[in-house]
């Protein structure tokens, strides 16, 4: 997985779009493992949605 500052549709991977990317990004989230321990605080930061939280779920419980 890159970690990248490009607000691309993926973020480390994972498909949840440019707004939530450009979103987790600005508020300084590099890779899933920066990520909360509660995903659904996400939702505060801006461009990020429920379809992107649950993406990004989906993700950290499938990471080694």
């Amino acid at each position: 997985m890159s970690t990248t500052d490009d607000a691309g549709p993926l973020f480390d991977g994972v498909k949840i779009g440019r707004p939530a990317t450009g979103g987790l990004l600005a508020a300084g989230y590099r890779t899933l493992s920066d990520l909360p321990d509660d995903l659904d605080s996400l939702l505060a930061v801006h461009g990020v949605g429920p379809s992107a939280v649950r993406r990004l779920r989906e993700a950290v419980s499938s990471a080694p």
